[in-house]
């Protein structure tokens, strides 16, 4: 199966174009992005059109497994963890206009804003188990604001903490081929590793007030079977490079012993927590429920930036203008968040009328991850609505995602798309993109994955 063109240059969708130069291409761009445009901003016209006739490959292979295997110390990392996962990377990237990029922003610096007012904090504390509620100090490591780009702007689906790829995506844009001379990437991705290291420091700061950390685990369920183990593989590395022990721990493998978090009988000084567990209410959880509630040991991210951040229900909130202004929200920050799509909690007195408009709804559970126990309204069968109706579902505004084109085998076939924001303490520290098919993203489709953004600047 061969994907795209096979080489760097990008075809704005005309036959003649397959074998131009680069700066032809731009010149095609160009001339295209000159003519009949209605909108005010050129740069975003261009971005819609080079995502739906621009079928260049510009992902070096060879490059990234070079990157991985240097990144791991292991030149079997490749063959072992990536080449298996054939749909973990896509061979196209994403364009974005640059003010899109900049309004994703400013939707992040809102909501981290609205999250500081006392009765935001009230509202969703309301709801969540009590080890939430008290605030250690972390942040929350590497946050997750995932968007569709509807017809009136980005639109925030949802916000994830322990988000997953940060990592793989730094060293994915590192090994992309150049497309055109006018993009760019919006992060420069050579700095993530470093800016990573610096908010595990922060996060230690942040709780303890000084010294330095010498041991960070990097903790999750049987993470060895986990899909995205590469990655966990490359942060381990990134920080053994900059002088801090690291290792990969599978939850249960975890003790309290002599007051202190440990694994194998040597304390750890900070939890890289990717547990989606977030009360850390299983059994195999206790070692780290114990420590995190008695500030035993640093985790990042947390029960509490799950609750105050993560939660789905908090999606009701943030959606509700006239609620928030209530609570004495500036102007500019509240407009901000009209990119959230309404949403509201599923409750036995509006489950009827829910159903009837259903097809213009998504549901999603409150506690969920990973896109798992989701429904697109229009798929939901009376089975699945009896189990939603019962409760513990959102009803968010269906947000149809935007799609990128990809050449297969010389056909031509859409791919939707959703951009994520890799953050920390609401600064964007990465964008990537992933390409798929279905109800939501996974790594099963032809042509999808990860994705690298560029951004098309005027």
């Amino acid at each position: 199966m061969h994907f795209g063109s096979g080489g760097s240059t990008c075809d704005p969708g005309f036959p003649q174009a397959q074998s131009a130069s680069v700066s032809d291409a731009v010149m095609v761009w160009r001339a295209m992005s000159n003519s009949n445009l209605t909108s005010s901003d050129p740069t975003r016209v261009l971005s819609d059109r080079l995502n739906q006739n621009c079928f260049c490959v510009t992902l070096d292979r060879r490059s990234l497994c070079e990157a991985l295997e240097q990144e791991a110390g292991d030149p079997e990392f490749c063959e072992r963890f990536i080449r298996p996962k054939a749909h973990l990377f896509s061979n196209v990237p994403v364009f974005l206009s640059a003010s899109q990029v900049a309004e994703m922003q400013k939707v992040v610096a809102a909501i981290e804003q609205t999250a500081r007012l006392t009765a935001y904090k009230a509202a969703v504390f309301s709801w969540a188990p009590k080890i939430s509620r008290e605030d250690h100090g972390p942040a929350g490591a590497l946050m997750g604001y995932d968007f569709h780009l509807g017809e009136d702007g980005p639109r925030l689906i949802e916000i994830n903490t322990n988000a997953g790829g940060a990592f793989l995506n730094a060293l994915l844009a590192r090994a992309q081929r150049t497309c055109c001379a006018e993009m760019d990437l919006p992060i420069k991705p050579h700095a993530f590793e470093d800016a990573a290291f610096r908010m595990f420091q922060n996060e230690w700061m942040r709780q303890r007030g000084n010294g330095a950390i010498r041991r960070i685990a990097i903790v999750d369920d049987r993470p060895e079977e986990q899909y995205l183990y590469p990655e966990f593989v490359l942060a381990r590395q990134a920080l053994a490079a900059r002088g801090v022990d690291a290792v990969i721990a599978d939850a249960s493998q975890l003790r309290v012993e002599a007051g202190r978090l440990s694994l194998e009988g040597k304390p750890i000084d900070l939890v890289y927590n990717r547990v989606t567990d977030f009360a850390f209410d299983r059994p195999e959880h206790k070692a780290l429920r114990d420590a995190y509630r008695d500030g035993a040991v640093v985790v990042t991210p947390n029960s509490y930036n799950h609750a105050l951040l993560a939660d789905k229900r908090n999606l009701s909130i943030l959606s509700d203008p006239a609620l928030i202004e209530s609570w004495g929200l500036e102007p500019k920050l509240l407009a901000q968040l009209r990119s959230v799509p309404r949403t509201v909690l599923v409750t036995p007195e509006n489950a009827e009328d829910l159903w009837k408009s259903r097809k213009a709804l998504f549901f999603k559970p409150t506690g969920g991850h990973g896109g798992k126990a989701v429904y697109r309204g229009d798929k939901v069968t009376k089975g699945v609505w009896a189990e939603i109706k019962g409760g513990g579902y959102v009803a968010q505004t269906l947000v149809r995602p935007s799609e990128r084109m990809i050449r297969i085998d010389d056909a031509f076939q859409p791919r939707k798309m959703d951009i994520r924001l890799y953050t920390y303490d609401g600064q964007v520290l990465l964008v990537a993109a992933r390409l798929y098919q279905g109800q939501t993203t996974n790594f099963r489709t032809p042509g999808g994955g990860f994705a690298p953004v560029f951004v098309v600047r005027s």
